[in-house]
């Protein structure tokens, strides 16, 4: 490893459990030697009930926001509603992260998350029909979450060998995209037949399974000093220490070239309605928004061509990229299955992406500190698709959807040369 941007030390992760070499098909297939660890076994097990469970609720709020206000505006504030909590507890719970045992602050959060839940169930089943409710309601579901996202992800490095990052960012990765495209398909399946508030219960009991989960986990104290406490000084200490170490930063701002100026959902409706109508309107959206989903299950399911590679800083370039050329071609093609390619390609790509600038974050910082650079990849990684549905919205409306989408992805290839050019610390670093 490039001792210059990296000081992880063996005391802080797993034991590398004997594996046989892959040999054939199987060096294509996803790495999962990492689920031979009993730990990280359960805890993503968990994550297969509520990576689909999460998405019921995520369609069943704006859904009922809407049937109660007929407005897609109250829909877009209550997004903003969970942002805000969210991006100040992910800064603070990545704080609280390097101080306290993990283990506790995810039963703590994630009980917080099913209770929030629940509540959400019990005003919907009575009828409270109260749009300040829910947005209160969401407010404190993203809070929790928040708090618990930089926990969780940090634990990964304490249960996971340093060589099989890559591969356990993979197969979370995958679990989630999975979720994001099976769980709004089954909410839409489910409303007409069970209702709405069932789909806030299903995602209460999908979160017990991750409590249990949970609970089996070992103690997983901090490993330096344990007086700390989560402060803005605590806080301010981490964005300090990611200034000093270049390479972090760079998995930082790769991730928001990439999002805010490639990422084109904002336009996806205006898209379906205008280019691809010809294939019907609502057939068109659809596509839109599984394409990319689409891609990053079956980059996951094909991780082991890139998963053991060392060259992570290279991998991650590469992946951005990728992503860039992919969407151009998307902005420029005009036949929907063109464009689904292309979609799906970027969806591959940013698989790669966020595995290798997982792999990076768990690796490249101390235990003492990953609590609070997870903290910061949370709120990049929710913050930098909100910014560019305003960019792409405003680039739209200005130059028209199409270019607007080909000129932004040009651009992600542009600006993140142009990084990888000025400062070396990504391309220098590997394993």
């Amino acid at each position: 490893m490039d001792t210059s941007e990296s000081s992880t030390t063996e005391r802080d992760t797993a034991p590398d459990p004997a594996a046989p070499p892959r040999r054939g098909w199987r060096r294509w297939a996803m790495d999962t030697r990492p689920l031979r660890i009993p730990a990280y076994r359960r805890l993503w097990t968990s994550t297969i009930v509520t990576a689909v469970g999460s998405q019921l609720t995520a369609v069943a709020v704006p859904k009922q926001i809407y049937d109660v206000t007929h407005s897609s505006a109250w829909v877009g504030y209550a997004s903003l509603a969970g942002l805000v909590p969210m991006v100040a507890f992910a800064l603070w719970g990545g704080a609280v992260a390097d101080t306290v045992d993990r283990r506790k602050l995810l039963l703590v959060t994630n009980c917080g998350i099913a209770v929030t839940s629940l509540l959400f169930w019990a005003q919907a089943v009575t009828g409270l029909d109260s749009v300040a409710v829910l947005m209160v309601l969401l407010a404190l579901q993203q809070a929790f979450f928040g708090l618990n996202a930089p926990a969780r992800n940090a634990s990964i490095a304490r249960l996971v060998p340093a060589g099989q990052l890559p591969a356990a960012n993979a197969l979370g990765s995958t679990v989630m995209q999975t979720g994001l495209v099976a769980g709004p398909l089954l909410a839409g399946v489910l409303i007409p037949v069970i209702g709405l508030p069932e789909l806030y219960l299903i995602d209460a009991v999908a979160l017990c399974v991750t409590v249990w989960a949970v609970f089996g986990l070992p103690a997983l104290p901090p490993l330096g000093d344990a007086s700390r406490r989560a402060g803005v000084r605590e806080i301010a200490a981490g964005f300090q220490y990611m200034s000093r170490h270049k390479v972090l930063l760079l998995s930082f701002l790769a991730d928001i070239v990439a999002m805010v100026f490639g990422m084109p959902r904002a336009l996806f409706p205006q898209l379906a309605a205008e280019t691809y109508h010809s294939w019907g309107e609502g057939l068109a959206l659809g596509v839109l928004f599984a394409g990319i989903p689409v891609g990053a299950v079956l980059g996951g399911l094909f991780s082991g061509v890139f998963s053991r590679a060392r060259r992570h800083g290279w991998m991650v370039i590469g992946a951005v990229v990728g992503w860039g050329v992919a969407i151009a071609g998307f902005g420029l093609s005009g036949n929907l299955w063109a464009a689904l390619a292309f979609l799906a390609a970027a969806g591959v790509a940013d698989m790669v992406s966020m595995v290798f600038r997982g792999a990076i974050l768990l690796s490249a910082a101390t235990d003492e500190m990953r609590g609070r650079m997870q903290g910061v990849f949370t709120v990049v990684v929710a913050g930098g698709p909100r910014l560019a549905d305003v960019l792409h919205g405003t680039a739209g409306s200005a130059f028209g959807p199409r270019a607007a989408v080909a000129g932004g992805g040009a651009l992600v290839v542009v600006v993140m040369l142009a990084l990888a050019a000025a400062v070396p610390a990504l391309r220098r670093y590997r394993i």
